[in-house]
């Protein structure tokens, strides 16, 4: 393919940043201007020739501008094969005149959605024409130069200064991919919408779609690629977050923010409540009457992973709290606001980020979440389920005390987030062991007991915390082997889904050793 001069260039845009900059420089070029609707204004408006699209068509915008470019003599001019006599032919014969360039943003379906927009209004913003001439002009990319992003306008001035007023096959075939992962991503969220509008849970097409947000430097580990893609999903968090001060942010802060991000968000901020989060699991998580407290008690929990953590709060970061965070290695400090005065104490950790995402998303609002296999994608809906909207059922002889309640309630909700098999061991309002991603529960329970008796010696205490805790497992217990580990580390409460084939068995041991247990009927795994 050679480089094709650029004549003529149809912009129809509601995204007008560098619109008319972009116009005039193609048209000191000797490019002639085709446009639609607001565009043609703009650039009219701007003192530059213009011709309306309908003096193309011959027929004026119509059904509320629904209907405008769609006629074949925009299409024809977008998809005829310039090297083809046949198709010359056609455009000579019905005086179709060739479009060499496509200037196309699309009507803002994803921010219509994000501000709530009522239902008839996302309608009326899913564009119809422009993705209709993306398509042809970026089939035709032999041909036609086709531009989706006014990020690209530079480069394609650039080619045209250097070549004469067209460009290289390299360029348009590389506008051409991104012009259709455009559309490709703009359906993704007109069919997730409607799909989500109409309850269906598993469709037979899904299609998955997300705007680059960051390069990222690399993956999980330097020798893989990676790029942060943001979705129409609209949910606080890293998503919607600032970053106020700090390095670049990795594949793994990001996965990690969001982790801790999401189990702090469990916490109703009435109740100030600090995650601290390693590797995607939580290693201390606690609530407070001020957030320096809950910092004080999560951190208490597991000091040794908290070094080069995550740190999540669930309400506006204060001054106390940010001058005490600061005093060991940080990675990430995530929260819906901060204070001037917070974010001053931290910009003097110029390794430290801050991000503030201007709210919390609610653990019980609908939503996906996908994971790649080979050849394919697991899509499941959000668990949304909060252990305060579930029906307890004490199972055990001895029910439990209100403060044993109230720590079964806490220790469930972190083991929410806490990848299977998982243990949480809690007391007072915070975690006091963690037991993470073993093969078996009995392990988790062995691994968050000697985890809280480390943190016991670290912190010149006679026994470990978890002497009086209670104790949360996502998922039931297979044997008593798991509620025996429990026990030794001196449990006395236990809260579990139930659902066992030994259930009878794992009470009766509750029994002997005088544990109250509380079904939830309901899992929380976590891969």
């Amino acid at each position: 393919m050679p480089p094709r001069p650029i004549a003529r260039a149809l912009l129809s845009v509601s995204d007008k940043t560098g619109l008319v900059d972009f116009a005039r420089a193609l048209a000191a070029h000797g490019v002639a201007l085709v446009s639609t609707g607001g565009t043609r204004k703009a650039l009219a408006e701007a003192g530059l020739a213009v011709t309306d699209v309908a003096e193309l068509t011959g027929y004026p915008e119509m059904m509320d501008g629904r209907v405008k470019t769609l006629h074949p003599a925009v299409h024809g001019g977008l998809l005829a094969i310039r090297d083809n006599a046949e198709h010359r032919a056609a455009m000579q014969a019905h005086a179709i005149p060739a479009i060499d360039l496509l200037v196309v943003n699309l009507y803002p379906f994803e921010a219509t959605l994000a501000r709530g927009a009522s239902f008839d209004d996302c309608v009326e913003n899913i564009d119809i024409g422009g993705p209709a001439m993306i398509r042809a002009a970026s089939k035709n990319h032999a041909d036609v130069t086709v531009v989706v992003d006014a990020a690209d306008y530079g480069e394609v001035l650039a080619e045209m200064a250097e070549n004469g007023g067209a460009t290289t096959p390299e360029l348009r075939r590389r506008l051409a991919a991104k012009a259709y992962a455009r559309t490709a991503a703009y359906d993704a969220a007109i069919s997730n919408w409607l799909l989500a509008e109409a309850g269906e849970e598993a469709p037979t097409f899904r299609a998955v779609g997300g705007v680059l947000a960051e390069a990222l430097r690399y993956g999980e580990n330097p020798h893989q690629s990676a790029g942060f893609y943001r979705t129409a999903q609209t949910r606080f968090g890293v998503a919607t977050a600032e970053q106020l001060q700090g390095k670049a942010l990795s594949y793994n802060n990001l996965n990690d923010t969001d982790a801790a991000f999401e189990c702090v968000a469990e916490f109703d901020p009435a109740e100030p409540a600090v995650v601290i989060v390693k590797h995607a699991n939580p290693c201390g998580v606690a609530v407070g009457d001020t957030l320096l407290q809950a910092y004080e008690k999560a951190l208490a929990c597991d000091p040794v992973s908290a070094f080069g953590g995550i740190i999540a709060v669930n309400r506006l970061l204060d001054a106390d709290a940010a001058r005490r965070i600061v005093e060991i290695f940080t990675e990430v400090i995530v929260a819906p606001a901060a204070s001037a005065e917070a974010i001053a104490i931290l910009a003097a950790r110029k390794n430290l980020r801050l991000l503030v995402t201007g709210g919390l998303p609610d653990p019980r609002a609908a939503g996906l979440t996908a994971k790649t296999l080979a050849g394919g994608l697991l899509v499941q809906s959000r668990d949304a389920a909060v252990v305060d909207d579930m029906a307890l059922k004490v199972v055990t002889k001895r029910a439990p005390s209100a403060r044993e309640m109230a720590d079964m309630r806490f220790a469930f909700r972190v083991a929410k987030h806490v990848k299977s098999n998982a243990i949480v061991y809690a007391r007072d309002g915070a975690t006091v062991g963690i037991g993470a991603g073993q093969m078996s529960r009995v392990d988790s329970a062995r691994i968050a007991a000697r985890k809280a008796e480390d943190a016991a010696r670290a912190a010149g205490l006679a026994e470990s915390l978890t002497r009086g805790s209670v104790v949360a497992s996502d998922a039931f217990f297979p044997f008593a082997d798991g509620l025996d580990a429990a026990i030794e580390a001196g449990a006395t409460a236990v809260i579990q889904p139930g659902g066992s084939m030994r259930d009878a068995e794992v009470i009766a041991a509750a029994d002997k050793a005088d544990l109250a247990m509380v079904f939830t009927g309901v899992r929380h795994f976590r891969h």
